[in-house]
C-alpha cells in the first residue's frame, strides 16, 4: 500500500516547483542544454529544481548520466555508461561563468567501471573552474571510489573548498537501499579527507523516511562527527516512482528541527534539516554560515 504524503508536504512541493515556468528557470535550462550539460536536478527529479533554476543555480552532474550501481532510492538511469566526455570540464566552466555563480556544486553518477572511479575527471573539472572562474567556491559531492585512497587523493589535489559524500541512510538499511555501497567505507572516506586535507570542509547527508529508527539516526550523526564531518543535510525521502523503495513515513517539521538541534549540539558546524532539504540545498548560504 502506498503511503500518501500529508497535505502540508504536498503544498511545500508545489511551491518549490512553482518557479519551473519562470523566465529565469527557462533561461538556465536553455543554457545548460546548449552546452550539453547534465544536472542532478533533472536526473534525480529533485523537487527544488524550479526554485534553484529560477536563481540560476544548478547542481552539475559529471561522468555521464548512467550509473553502475542500483540504489533503491535513486532515479538516475542505471546501465552501461558511455566513455568520458573530455570536453565537459571547459563547457561546465563556461556555464558557471555565464550564470555568474559564486558557489558551484558538482556531483556524479558512480562509475565503478573506471579504474579511478572518475577521480581524475573530478580534478580536471575543478581545475577548469579555477582557470576560468578564479573566485568560485567549489563543492564536490563524490562517490566512494570503492575506497581507493589514491582516487580520493587525486580529487583532493585540486583543492575544492568542500568535499561531500553522503551516507544516505542508516547501516541496517544499506543491503536494501544502497546496494554496492558500504557504510564504514563512506565514513572512512570522510575521515581520510579530513586527516589528509584538514583545510577542506567535509559534508554528508542522510534521508529520513526509509524505515530508520531514531536511535539509528542518532548513531549515524555520532559516527559522522567521529569522522570530523563539518556539515550535515537531513531531508525527507521521496520515492521517485512506484519501482523505487517505498516511503516508510513522512517526517514532521518539528522532528527535522530537533535533528538540527541535536546535530549542532554534538559539534556539526552547519546543519540544513527539513522536508525538501537535499545535498546541495542552499549550499552557498550554508557554507557562508559555517565561515
Amino acid at each position: 500500500m502506498t503511503l500518501l504524503a500529508p497535505p502540508w508536504l504536498l503544498t511545500e512541493i508545489r511551491q518549490a516547483k512553482a518557479a519551473c515556468g519562470s523566465r529565469q528557470a527557462q533561461d538556465t535550462g536553455r543554457l545548460l542544454a546548449s552546452l550539453n550539460l547534465s544536472t542532478v536536478c533533472d536526473s534525480a527529479k529533485c523537487p527544488n529544481r524550479g526554485a534553484c533554476f529560477s536563481r540560476h543555480v544548478a547542481t552539475f552532474m559529471i561522468l555521464g548520466d548512467t550509473c553502475t550501481r542500483e540504489c533503491a532510492f535513486c532515479a538516475v538511469h542505471r546501465g552501461r555508461p558511455e566513455p568520458l566526455d573530455e570536453d565537459q570540464p571547459d563547457r561546465l566552466a563556461q556555464a558557471v561563468s555565464e550564470l555568474g555563480l559564486r558557489h558551484v556544486v558538482i556531483t556524479s553518477v558512480t562509475r565503478d567501471d573506471l579504474a579511478d572511479g572518475g577521480a581524475a575527471h573530478y580534478a580536471r573539472v575543478t581545475r577548469a573552474l579555477r582557470n576560468r572562474c578564479a573566485a568560485v567556491k567549489v563543492e564536490l559531492l563524490v562517490p566512494d571510489f570503492q575506497g581507493a585512497s589514491e582516487a580520493l587523493a587525486e580529487v583532493l589535489s585540486a583543492r575544492p573548498e568542500i568535499l561531500a559524500h553522503n551516507v544516505e541512510t542508516v547501516p541496517r538499511l544499506y543491503p536494501d537501499v544502497r546496494r554496492g555501497a558500504n557504510y564504514r567505507r563512506s565514513l572512512e572516506l570522510l575521515r581520510r579527507c579530513k586527516e589528509t586535507s584538514p583545510g577542506i570542509v567535509t559534508k554528508s547527508g542522510i534521508m529520513l523516511g526509509l524505515g530508520e529508527r531514531p536511535e539509528e539516526v542518532a548513531a549515524v550523526l555520532s559516527d559522522l562527527r567521529g569522522a570530523d564531518c563539518d556539515m550535515l543535510t537531513v531531508g525527507q525521502y521521496l520515492a521517485p516512482s512506484m519501482h523505487h523503495a517505498p516511503v516508510d513515513r513522512y517526517v514532521t517539521t518539528e522532528e527535522f528541527v530537533r535533528w538540527r538541534q541535536d546535530a549542532l549540539a554534538i559539534g556539526f558546524r552547519s546543519v540544513a534539516s527539513g522536508p525538501l532539504v537535499r545535498s546541495s540545498y542552499r549550499a552557498m548560504e550554508f557554507f557562508e554560515e559555517l565561515l
